[in-house]
This record gives C-alpha cells, sequence and structure tokens, in this order.
C-alpha cells in the first residue's frame, strides 16, 4: 500500500509538473517567498545560526554549497542540485526542511524551484529594495473606462484575468464614501443635497477639492498617523503618568492640513531641532519620537529604559518609513531581511545621541499675560519705598534720603552678622560617574547629559585663602534645566528635584570633619523624614539634603568645618547623589568663608557680596539692588511683599511639549552593538550608518539624525514612498497592494499590483511629495468609485480591485460619525485632550496609575475622538471595543473584529445615548411632519433616502414603539435622561436612531 501511494504521488508531481512548465516563474514573486520561508532561518544572513554552513540568500553562496561541498544549485540541472534533490528527498535523514521543523514544502512549491534552477536559477534584488523606476502605462482594450492612470493599471490587470470593473457607485453611496475617507466623518442631507443637485460635469472634482481644503481633513489622517507615532496622553508602564504631548498632535492636523511635502513632513520629526534656525514648530515637529514610553516605576534603572526606548525607536522608524521589521535585528542578525545587527544599532546610533527636554512653547497671548503681570508687579515693586516711608511718616524729601540711608546701614549690620563673607573658587579638576561637569562663568558648574540613581561628583580646588572654617553650596535654577532645576530629576520624582545624600571634604591628610550644617530651605519630596544639610554630612546615603516643592528657585547649604581641622590649600569635595529615582544637582557653585557664624541666606550671592561693600562705595544700580533687598525684608512691607509674591506666582506658564534635542558634541553619547539586544551586554562601538543593503549617505555628510532624516525622505531610498502610498491605499480600500502594510522585507506579501504601486510612489515623489494630490488622484479614479457590492463571489479580499471598497469604519470614525448624524459633532480644531463620558471606573478600577474621569462638559464633551484623553494602561473604553490601538507601540495596519460587545455598545453607551438624546429633542421641536423627520434621521445617518418599504418599516417601528411607551412609563426618563421631559415622541425617536446607528450601513464605509 505504501508503494503505491508512493506511486501515485511521484505520478501527480510528474502531472502538475507539466502542466506547470509552460508557465513563467519569477524570482521575487514566485521563489523568495518559498525559500525565506522554509529556509532562511537556517540558510540565511544570520550566520550565528546558520546549519550546514550553507547559505541560500545568495547566489554565489548557494552555487558554492555548505560543509558537504556540494554545489546547493547548479545552473540548469535540478537533478544535480543538492538543494533541489534533498526537497524531493524522502529519506528523512536528509529531507529538507527536516521533518521534525514541521515545516514542508507543497509539490506546487517543489515544481517552482525544479523549473527556476531549469531556467537558470538567477537571484533578482528583492523588488522593495530596487531603485524607484517609473513604469509605462499598459495598454488596455476598454479605453472608456479609465479617468486617470490608475485605472489602466488597474484594468489591464483586470482584463488579464478576465474580469471587468464593476459599475460606478450610486452618487449617495459616492459622497458617503469620499467624506467618511477625507473628513472621517459622513456629510450632512443639506450636504448631500447641494452634490445630488449639482449636474456639472465635474461636480464630484468640486467636491472632492473642497474637502481636501477642509480643516478636518487633517483631523482624519492625522489619527492615522498617530498609530504609527504610538500616541497617548500618558507615560505608559505602572505609573501611567500625565504627559504634554498634545501640541505635537496639533502640529501635525496643521502639517497635513497645509499639505507639507511629505520629505520636509519626514524630516522635521526627525530631526526639526537640528534644521539652519529652525522654528518652534520644527522643535515640536520632534515630539513624534517621543511619543515612546517612559517607566517610572520605583527600581527601575533610567538607563536601562532610556535604551529600550531607543529600541522602541528604532523599530518605530523601521515600520514608518522603511516597512520593514527593523526590531528584529535587535538580538541578532535578522533571519530574512538582509538587516544584519550591526545595521540596526547603526540606526540606533543616528537617535541615540539627543536629550529628551520639556520645550516652552512660544506663545503671543501668554507672553501678554506674562508682561502684563510683571508690569504690574514692577509697580507695585516701585511704590514699596514710598509705602515704607508713610509707614514711618517720612514726608520732608530732604529727610527721605538720609532716613533711608541709615535704615539700610542698620540693616546691613544686623545682616553682615548673620552672614559669612563668601569667596567664590573655581575647581582645578572635575570627574563624576556620568554626568559632564562644565565650568561656567563666575565659579558655577553645569552639569549635563545622564544620570544615574547613584551619581558621585568630585572637585578639586586650590586657593591661598587660609583658615577655611565653613563651605557653601549654591543650589542654582536654570531654565533649561527639568523643571527649572536645580535639580536634574526628570522621571518617577518631580522634574527639578535634587537629593544630595552625602557631602565629603578630603584633602591630602585625609577626610575632614563637619561640625554643624545649616540650609536655606528643605523638604523632602518622599517619606515623612525631614532632608535637612545635617543629614548629608551624616554618612548615611538613606538620608540627605533636599528641597521639594519649591524649583526653579536658589538655595544654599553651608557646611561648618570642625574647629580643630586645618585645610589644606588642595583639596576636594565629593558629593552623592540619589534616591530611588536618578535626582543629582544640575547647576551649582562653591564658595568658601573664613568666618564660623553665617546662616544660610535667602538672598543671591550678589546681594550677600553687596552687605560687605560700604554704601558710600556703591554704584546706583547696586544702592538700587540692596534698597529692593531691604524693602523685601522689611516686616513693617510684608503684607505689601506678600502680594507682589502672589502676582508674580500668578505669572502664566508656557505651554510645553516634549521634543529632541541634540546633546553637545563634546559629550556625544556612544552606541555599541549590544550581545542578544541586551542592555547589559555592551560590546563594541557602533557608528551611525544606514542600512547596507540601501543607498548610502552621500559621500561627504555629517552622518548625524539630520543627515538620516534627509536620507530616510530622498528619492534614492527606494522604501519611503513606497511604503506611504501603500499605507494610504489600505486607508482607502482595506487592503494596500502590500497586504503586509508594515513589513515590505522579504517575509512580506508580495504586491497584488508592483507596476501601480511603483507608478504612484513616482507619481507621489514627482508632485512635491503631496499627499493632498495623491488622494484626489486616487478618490477620483474609476477605480475608487466602484460599486462596493459583491456581485460573483470571486476574489472577496478584493485583491483585483474588481469592486468599490467596503470597509468597518474605525472606532474614532464611529464615534464622530454618531456625534455628526445627531448634529453634536463639535467643530473646535485643537487644544489640549478631552474627556467625554464613558463607564466610570474605566480608569480608576484595577488599573495602573488612576485617574479619576471627569467628564468634559460643554463643547468639549463633543469634540473630535482624535482629542479623546488617551490613557494607555486604561486606553478610551469605546475605541478599545472598536480594535483602536493602546498607544503602546508602533502600529501600521488595525485588525477588525466583530464582537457582540460592539453591537451593545452601539446600543447602551453614554454617548450613543447622549448623541440619540439630543438629536431626539431636535427632531421633537422643528414642526415636522412624521414622515419628514423619518426621512431626516434616515439620511442623517445613512445618507441615502429611505426607499418606500424602508419608510414603510419606520413607520411601524415608531408606532409600535409609542404603543409599548404608553404601557410601560417608567422606562420614560430611563431613555430621554430627563426627569423634567417625558415625551413618550421623544422617547421613541431615541430608540430609532439607536436603531438606526447600529445598523451596518451606519458602521460600513461602502
Amino acid at each position: 500500500m505504501g508503494i503505491k501511494l508512493n506511486i501515485l504521488n511521484q505520478l501527480l508531481f510528474l502531472v502538475i509538473l507539466s502542466a506547470n512548465e509552460n508557465s513563467e516563474v519569477d524570482y521575487n514573486r514566485d521563489i523568495r517567498p518559498i525559500i525565506s520561508q522554509k529556509c532562511f532561518k537556517c540558510h540565511g544572513l544570520d550566520d550565528s545560526h546558520r546549519k550546514g554552513k550553507l547559505r541560500l540568500d545568495d547566489r554565489s553562496h548557494a552555487l558554492k554549497g555548505g560543509k558537504s561541498g556540494s554545489p546547493a544549485i547548479i545552473s540548469g540541472k535540478p537533478e544535480s542540485s543538492e538543494l533541489y534533490l534533498r526537497i524531493i528527498s524522502s529519506n528523512e535523514s536528509e529531507q529538507m526542511p527536516p521533518p521534525a521543523s514541521k515545516i514542508s514544502l507543497t509539490t506546487e512549491e517543489k515544481t517552482k524551484i525544479k523549473k527556476w534552477i531549469e531556467s537558470g536559477a538567477n537571484y533578482e534584488t528583492h523588488w522593495a529594495f530596487r531603485s524607484l523606476a517609473k513604469p509605462i502605462i499598459p495598454k488596455i482594450i476598454d479605453n472608456t473606462w479609465p479617468a486617470n492612470e490608475i485605472d489602466s493599471f488597474v484594468l489591464s490587470k483586470l482584463e488579464t484575468n478576465n474580469r471587468k470593473p464593476s459599475p460606478a457607485a450610486d452618487k449617495y453611496s459616492l459622497i458617503r464614501r469620499v467624506y467618511l475617507d477625507l473628513l472621517g466623518y459622513p456629510p450632512t442631507p443639506l450636504e448631500v443635497d447641494s452634490f445630488i443637485n449639482d449636474k456639472r460635469a465635474d461636480a464630484y472634482g468640486k467636491l472632492v477639492d473642497g474637502l481636501l481644503q477642509s480643516e478636518h481633513y487633517g483631523e482624519r489622517w492625522a489619527r492615522k498617523w498617530m498609530d504609527l507615532a504610538r500616541y497617548a496622553d500618558t507615560n505608559g508602564y505602572e505609573k501611567d503618568r500625565y504627559r504634554s504631548i498634545w501640541p505635537w498632535r496639533d502640529w501635525l492636523i496643521k502639517a497635513i492640513n497645509s499639505d507639507m511635502p511629505f520629505n520636509d513632513f519626514t524630516i522635521k520629526q526627525l530631526a526639526g531641532d537640528l534644521l539652519s534656525n529652525p522654528s518652534s514648530d520644527d522643535i515640536i515637529a520632534t515630539g513624534f519620537h517621543r511619543n515612546t514610553m517612559l517607566n517610572e516605576e520605583g527600581g527601575i534603572d533610567p538607563l536601562e529604559y532610556r535604551y529600550l526606548a531607543m529600541v522602541d525607536r528604532v523599530a518605530t522608524t523601521g515600520v514608518t518609513w522603511l516597512g520593514l521589521t527593523y526590531g528584529c535585528a535587535q538580538c541578532h542578525t535578522h533571519k530574512y531581511d538582509p538587516i544584519t545587527q550591526k545595521d540596526y544599532f547603526g540606526l540606533m546610533a543616528f537617535m541615540n545621541n539627543t536629550s529628551e527636554i520639556d520645550y516652552d512653547i512660544p506663545s503671543v497671548s501668554i507672553t501678554e499675560k506674562r508682561n502684563l503681570i510683571k508690569t504690574q508687579s514692577a509697580k507695585l515693586k516701585s511704590q514699596l519705598l514710598d509705602v515704607f516711608l508713610k509707614t514711618y511718616k517720612v514726608e520732608d524729601s530732604k529727610n527721605k534720603s538720609a532716613f533711608v540711608d541709615q535704615k539700610i546701614e542698620s540693616w546691613i549690620e544686623k545682616k553682615r552678622k548673620l552672614t559669612n563673607n563668601w569667596t567664590i573658587i573655581n575647581p582645578i579638576r572635575m570627574k563624576s560617574n556620568l554626568p559632564k561637569l562644565s565650568l561656567q562663568n563666575d565659579g558655577i558648574i553645569l552639569v549635563s547629559g545622564d544620570i544615574t540613581k547613584q551619581d558621585f561628583y568630585e572637585i578639586s580646588f586650590k586657593t591661598d585663602l587660609k583658615n577655611i572654617s565653613a563651605i557653601r553650596l549654591e543650589a542654582l535654577p536654570d531654565e533649561n534645566l527639568p523643571g527649572g532645576g536645580p535639580g536634574l530629576a526628570y522621571y518617577e520624582g518631580p522634574k527639578g528635584d535634587f537629593f544630595l545624600s552625602n557631602f565629603e571634604l578630603e584633602d591630602q591628610q585625609g577626610k575632614k570633619k563637619f561640625s554643624d550644617a545649616r540650609e536655606s530651605y528643605f523638604k523632602n519630596n518622599f517619606g515623612g523624614n525631614p532632608s535637612s544639610a545635617k543629614q548629608a554630612i551624616d554618612d548615611d546615603l538613606q538620608t540627605g539634603w533636599s528641597c521639594a516643592a519649591r524649583y526653579g528657585e536658589r538655595h544654599e547649604a553651608i557646611f561648618i568645618i570642625d574647629s580643630k581641622t586645618e585645610l589644606s590649600s588642595e583639596f576636594k569635595i565629593k558629593m552623592t547623589f540619589g534616591r530611588h529615582y536618578a535626582c543629582s544637582l544640575g547647576k551649582f557653585r562653591i564658595s568658601v568663608s573664613q568666618d564660623h557664624y553665617g546662616l544660610p541666606s535667602n538672598f543671591d550671592e550678589d546681594i550677600q557680596k553687596l552687605l560687605f561693600k560700604p554704601v558710600s562705595k556703591m554704584n546706583s544700580s547696586e544702592k538700587e539692588r540692596l534698597i529692593d533687598a531691604f524693602l523685601f525684608d522689611s516686616p513693617e512691607l510684608k503684607a505689601d511683599v506678600d502680594k507682589i509674591k502672589q502676582l508674580n506666582q500668578s505669572i502664566p506658564a508656557l505651554e510645553k511639549t516634549l521634543v529632541f534635542k541634540e546633546r553637545e558634541p563634546s559629550n556625544k553619547r556612544i552606541t555599541y552593538l549590544h550581545n542578544r539586544g541586551e542592555y547589559l551586554q555592551p560590546t563594541e562601538e557602533i557608528l551611525a550608518d544606514t542600512p547596507s543593503f540601501l543607498p548610502k549617505i552621500p559621500q561627504g555628510v555629517t552622518k548625524d539624525r539630520l543627515a538620516f532624516a534627509k536620507w530616510v525622505a530622498s528619492e534614492q531610498n527606494p522604501l519611503t514612498a513606497r511604503v506611504f502610498v501603500n499605507r494610504n491605499w489600505h486607508t482607502f480600500f482595506g487592503r494596500g497592494f502590500v497586504k503586509t502594510t508594515e513589513d515590505f522585507g522579504i517575509q512580506g506579501d508580495f504586491p497584488s499590483h508592483p507596476e501601480l504601486l511603483d507608478w504612484l510612489s513616482n507619481y507621489f515623489v514627482d508632485n512635491n511629495w503631496s499627499m493632498k494630490k495623491l488622494h484626489r488622484l486616487i478618490v477620483t479614479s474609476s477605480t475608487y468609485k466602484q460599486s462596493s457590492l459583491i456581485l460573483d463571489g470571486i476574489d472577496k479580499d478584493n485583491a483585483l480591485l474588481a469592486r468599490g471598497p467596503r470597509v468597518r469604519l474605525e472606532a474614532e470614525m464611529i464615534r464622530d460619525s454618531v456625534l455628526r448624524s445627531c448634529g453634536l459633532l463639535s467643530t473646535k480644531i485643537g487644544g489640549p485632550s478631552v474627556y467625554p463620558p464613558q463607564p466610570k471606573g474605566v480608569t480608576s478600577e484595577g488599573t495602573y496609575g488612576g485617574l479619576n474621569w471627569k467628564s468634559s462638559n460643554g463643547e468639549d464633551r463633543f469634540r473630535r475622538a482624535i482629542y479623546t484623553f488617551s490613557k494607555r494602561t486604561a486606553p478610551y473604553a469605546m475605541f478599545s471595543t472598536f480594535d483602536a490601538p493602546s498607544g503602546e507601540s508602533c502600529l501600521a495596519r488595525r485588525e477588525a473584529s466583530n464582537t457582540p460587545l460592539q453591537a451593545l455598545t452601539l446600543l447602551n453607551d453614554i454617548v450613543i445615548m447622549e448623541a440619540a438624546q439630543g438629536f431626539a429633542k431636535t427632531i421633537t421641536t422643528n414642526q415636522k411632519t412624521l414622515d419628514e423627520n423619518l426621512h431626516l434621521v434616515f439620511r442623517s445617518i445613512l445618507t441615502r433616502p429611505a426607499s418606500n418599504e424602508e419608510l414603510t418599516l419606520l413607520r411601524y417601528f415608531y408606532t409600535t414603539t409609542l404603543i409599548q411607551l404608553k404601557q410601560n412609563p417608567e422606562a420614560l426618563v430611563k431613555i430621554t435622561g430627563s426627569v423634567q421631559d417625558k415625551s413618550i415622541e421623544q422617547t421613541a425617536w431615541v430608540l430609532m436612531v439607536r436603531s438606526l446607528l447600529n445598523l451596518d450601513e451606519a458602521l460600513v464605509k461602502r
């Protein structure tokens, strides 16, 4: 029996071989998918996992063979080729793929490989990696159908397959389709009537042009890009705290509305900060890669998660612009695509030399408010002296000056007794474990670069000053530090926080003792323990000095040297920082004094110096500053000074957003190749470079992030335009030319229309990378305008494009369509994210970083879905139900599910109920007849008019519902949402609207 079956199998193989021997075999279309799927894992580019030293992804290696010594392929001779003999072998010890792998080749696949070897076993560059050449528009039989070049390619393919395009869609279907595609919501009945009644030949073209100019076009297409950018309003992970990134979202909408060329669009997002004289918008654009999640969980290593953020950025860049699974090469050379592990880290090196900062967005309105308050504050400040004099009833102008001088002299004498005479000293050497210490003017030390959970600074000094008895540490603010400084804390802890856990003094004789320590201010951000300067000299790393809650201010600590201690002329200070989050000091200065008695001062260094300068030797500016300090310190003026302080505290902050900033060349971050991709296993240093299988950056160009961005968006890069065009086609038709929109690599699908894809990609580039021109070409094609009805049941996937698109609406489009159909959708553009209603507990019960979701009121309650606050660990419930992403990772293609929960949501969700209630109120007050209102509801939701049969069903539904409600009056309040309004008619309309919103036709673009 076994012998008979074997003979039958061989005969069947010969029959199939005979049937296929006249068909041409294309390497990219027919052979590469087979050997990449079933051979490359063991015989591909990755030499660390290669079996038998045989490599099949390259022709020269395949002809040479593996360790057996026999050529894997002998051109023209399959029966002598080891590759072919192994795949047809029935001997399990020789058969390839090995039976244990559970991978096998079909008879048809074996036939194709045999024929390929017979024809010469030619290898070709993978189709996606070829240079972008413009194909010739094919000749077709039916020249009457094409509206533009797209149709010629599509019709040629249909004619080759003996197929015909579908009839054109009716005008109602077409306007609904194009509104949903270009604006993301359906047209109103008035907009529909305007189009239907427009009898001009170019009516549809005019409609499209109007939609492309709408400011809501940017909102619809920005949402698609936000999936790639993994946009969310929170950081993710365990804490999942708020982040301000919505200005990037608004920049995105504005860029798309302005039809920014896609190459500029790309460059600005990858390296806008490196452009010559970058604008505020250019800097905001770099927020694309700041959308990466940020882990603030206690116990994590911030540098490890910065590395993991870079891993995410590499993978996101690969998917977004190159259409490649670049992330697969993090741990080893890619199993299928020609991406080595060095290629992976070479790409990472382009983006690795960045600082992740909070950027203050310039604002004319906020600046005006700030200037107004500053003017008011200055006016009050200028009046302090008069108020002071009036308090003492000094009115004679001759006596005023003498009186003030006398008071200031007395005040100076008092303050001088409490203040040390400090001498600023400059370091002769500085070092740290990782952060970079840079000496600025006037002894100020600025810290930059990466920080850890336990940083140490060691600063050496040399001075001729004798009998030093006290050392002062000034913690200084700086607008470029997180939170304005003085600390460098940027995650988990408050931005600008620091924690000095140890302050040590050492000279050539050894460590010196401190007898006391004092500070101008202290507060502990974490825990109930105090955090005074004394705790920085107790040799306990768990305690220390901190200045929580007063960030962006100057603070000082004074360390008193033991009186028995004599300090050498050369000494060093060691400072240790850290707790469960990184919180080192970002800007500081060291001073020394021979005085023991001084107390820390809230006055800045300049005022403290003036205290030791005779008033008679001060210039007018110095005297004016001292008078201001005196007045602000006067108990008699406390109430007036408090008003000024309160006014200054009311100065509005500029809106912030997350952006990139390139690190200075002198502190460039080094990128390493990591063994197995592990953070803790760095090996060799890797320089920035593009993947070896793609065109290189021109010689002589500095390989930085800007050069990389320009390379990504260049015409020489064969992937970027193809990937973008394919992704847009997928949005319109529900299927890309390449079905695997996220993978243009060897494992991805072969294009259904490769010539059309390349032609459109060339068109896109030739037309200044214009997305609007690309979209116009697509939606005005006869291909797009076909009816979406499936007439013959063949090609249900519509790979041949023999009909129009039929696609379930995305989650955000469903909500926007509901609100617009019911007349509630807000047209407001931009601004901070809002909180539309959703079921209680979604963001607070059983979630990390619980958020009390307080629903927005007024217009914000009905804003477009793109403005809905997105919490990564608990996304907006309705969107999750309809397959929207969480923003945790880059997503190039959404899957569409069909679940009972979706139907329940469309009946009972708060948004649906409120929309139906709002529409019902409109209907019951518009003085129209029943049939007029039935037509209005039907057309508002489904666009087209109801047929007579449908109108009869609607009347029946309405009248029977009225009868049921009269018999069940307690349902009225529950449905209408109002205790006062118990209208039976209104309740019936609510039920009518909910039912129509739940129809398949309302949820599908067709």
